[in-house]
């Protein structure tokens, strides 16, 4: 082989792995797949908090309308997908279920704070699980395709030295293909790595800002239901009495 060819070679990927050892080329499919793998949650995960998000500020915008709970509820059907009008639609249907009971008392009015409450915290973490899923599978490939690149290319130079060996010839042609035959996997498993790493962290950020609006939407919501709690409770207060020079002239009269 000439060093023109030698060279030539050296960028060929499909060479590289036609000519690894078959140790070499089992690391660099399985590097394949989980790069394949972690991209297909990237771009789905892309879609989805895009999705959210947008649903989000499109609900938002209907409560800050200043058109009533019950109008917004209604818009959003029966079984909404996105979690803030579940939210909405969960604080409104113990809210009607305990008023049908009749006047509240304070105790009856925070109980059903809290009950409203533990509705919605449990509703926040189930969403929490639904919106990180396929995070892990991003941290796997992250963390471990360096390393594993790292094992198909010490390998690769321990077969690169074996047959260097045999054949007797330590010249640039004979020692590049190898070596670079075995750097080959080193380089699959960053390309592998990179874009799970930049995309977990990112992902999990975003993640953290949707629990957030999502745990702010339900402060939002308790707060209403104390209010309407007060505004019912309140009593009229009786019109204040007239002055006694008034009613003196009332009588005089």
């Amino acid at each position: 082989m000439t060093a023109e060819a030698a060279d030539a070679n050296l960028l060929d990927p499909i060479y590289l792995f036609m000519a690894a050892d078959w140790v070499v080329k089992s690391v660099m499919v399985g590097l394949v797949i989980a790069s394949v793998w972690s991209w297909t949650v990237i771009i789905d995960k892309a879609f989805r908090f895009t999705a959210l998000n947008r649903q989000a500020d499109e609900f938002e915008k209907s409560i800050a309308s200043g058109r009533s709970l019950e109008d917004v509820a209604a818009q959003a059907g029966p079984e909404p997908s996105h979690a803030l009008p579940r939210m909405l639609q969960i604080a409104l249907s113990d809210w009607r279920e305990t008023r049908a009971k009749g006047p509240l008392t304070d105790t009856q009015g925070n109980l059903l704070i809290t009950r409203i409450d533990r509705a919605l915290d449990s509703l926040i973490a189930r969403e929490g699980q639904r919106v990180e899923e396929g995070l892990g599978v991003l941290s796997v490939v992250a963390t471990a395709s360096p390393f594993v690149g790292l094992f198909g290319t010490v390998w690769g130079i321990m077969n690169a030295f074996g047959r260097i060996a045999a054949a007797g010839n330590t010249n640039l042609t004979t020692v590049a293909p190898a070596i670079a035959e075995a750097l080959f996997a080193t380089a699959i498993g960053l390309a592998a790595a990179i874009p799970a790493y930049i995309a977990y962290n990112k992902f999990s950020i975003d993640a953290g800002k949707f629990s957030g609006r999502l745990e702010s939407f339900a402060d939002d919501l308790q707060a209403a239901v104390a209010r309407r709690l007060g505004a019912g409770a309140a009593p009229v207060a009786p019109p204040p009495p007239p002055p006694a020079s008034d009613l003196g002239y009332r009588r005089s009269v």
